[in-house]
């Protein structure tokens, strides 16, 4: 096994440490969040894929130029979003009013 350094040896005795025995008196609070970043430092793990679509579609996406994945990748995120936020709606009222009809699960 090789030898911990340093650094890591203090990292593991800081991680050791439960919340309420670090002292962050030292520390000034951080008042205004008004400039902090969702996800800033959040990568999730991207996976390499192979889709077939239809040409219309892809010049859509390619007609702002470099970042296309980047835009069908947030396209799909959001799409799955409203989805999830749809099944727990549907969970938490099972049945549609009588004057909706209820729609395709595509949707």
């Amino acid at each position: 096994m090789r030898k911990l350094t340093k650094e890591k040896r203090a990292i593991r005795a800081i991680a050791a440490k439960r919340d309420e025995d670090i002292d962050f008196s030292d520390v000034s609070p951080i008042l205004d969040w008004s400039g902090a970043e969702i996800g800033k430092f959040y990568r999730p793990k991207k996976k390499p894929v192979t889709m077939r679509l239809d040409s219309d579609v892809m010049a859509w996406l390619k007609a702002d130029g470099r970042g296309y994945q980047t835009k069908a990748n947030q396209l799909l995120r959001q799409c799955h979003g409203l989805l999830h936020a749809r099944e727990e709606l549907e969970r938490q009222w099972p049945t549609a009013p009588p004057s909706q009809e209820k729609r395709s699960s595509v949707y």
